[in-house]
């Protein structure tokens, strides 16, 4: 099997990062586990924060040996509310998290989730929180398959606490990856080209299983996620989602994307940088307060294809 691109790492290739010790200690990668779903909240009941981090329990039931647990719904974003149901996280909660994981001015970062319960997402949206806080594109990769994949190599797990052997001192940059707003988003699908992260049936209309209305922001175009995935939960090749984004994107001016609320979309930016498309420095524009917020704000709605 070849090697993916950067920003992705195999996990053979991390478990020889790895060897000789846990993960974050003696120049070895701080590794987070972000696994997570993405649950709805009871029907008629707004969404909130979960008391409990919905892929702990997987962490304790074993994880790649050092790695820090880190949640999507409080430790990578913001409290829900008008903003959307995963509003960017507040800065300085951000740097006294990765802190706490041990992450300091240099050094690798790996994060993982477990793709087959997220289809790869939490993962990348930890990937685009990361480099949103201004780490450098080199420091910050994604386990390609994410847990399964690493079990599969043979890697070693552990159902210790885990947690940084060393407190972390980075300094955040908040900012550094490009943000839309509800009115830039629509700005795009007039004027380049917006892209859609979630299912076809949700996208068109026919489905909402989480927002109170259903459809698409007007003049989107939809290139699901879950579509940049291989069978086995891996990315698919570089060429191969060069196509697919190409295929949507053409030789459109600016590309914005968004989802349900500003996690799988993630995989979109993620997935223009694996592919060649965009280059680290000019990365494809994330609106992350997406479908949630625009929703909210009574804003024009489309829907069919």
């Amino acid at each position: 099997m070849p090697t993916p691109a950067a920003p992705l790492v195999a996990a053979p290739d991390l478990i020889t990062e790895l060897a000789g010790g846990p993960a974050g200690t003696d120049g070895r990668p701080v590794v987070l586990d972000v696994r997570w779903r993405l649950v709805p909240p009871p029907k008629g009941r707004k969404p909130r924060r979960r008391p409990d981090p919905v892929g702990e329990p997987d962490f304790d039931a074993g994880h790649v040996p050092g790695a820090v647990f880190l949640d999507v719904d409080t430790d990578l974003a913001g409290p829900p509310g008008p903003a959307g149901r995963h509003p960017l996280p507040d800065p300085d909660d951000l740097q006294t998290t990765l802190r706490r994981a041990g992450i300091g001015p240099s050094g690798g970062i790996v994060v993982y989730d477990g793709v087959g319960a997220g289809d790869g997402m939490a993962a990348a949206r930890a990937w685009w929180v990361l480099r949103w806080a201004g780490l450098a594109p080199e420091r910050v990769r994604v386990l390609d398959g994410g847990f399964d994949a690493w079990t599969a190599a043979g890697g070693e797990t552990s159902t210790e606490s885990g947690g940084a052997r060393t407190q972390g001192d980075i300094a955040i940059t908040a900012g550094a990856m490009p943000v839309l707003t509800a009115d830039a988003a629509l700005g795009i699908a007039n004027t380049g080209v917006l892209l859609d992260a979630r299912a076809p049936e949700r996208f068109r209309g026919e489905s909402e299983p989480i927002d109170p209305v259903a459809g698409h922001v007007p003049g989107a175009a939809n290139l699901p996620a879950g579509s940049l995935l291989d069978t086995d939960g891996r990315w698919r090749p570089p060429e191969a989602l060069a196509t697919a984004l190409r295929g949507v994107v053409g030789e459109a001016g600016p590309v914005g994307a968004y989802c349900g609320s500003g996690v799988s979309a993630a995989m979109l930016v993620l997935a223009a940088e694996i592919a060649g498309v965009r280059p680290p420095a000019d990365p494809v524009a994330l609106y992350v307060g997406s479908w949630s917020n625009w929703c909210a704000g009574k804003r024009p709605v489309a829907t069919g294809a």
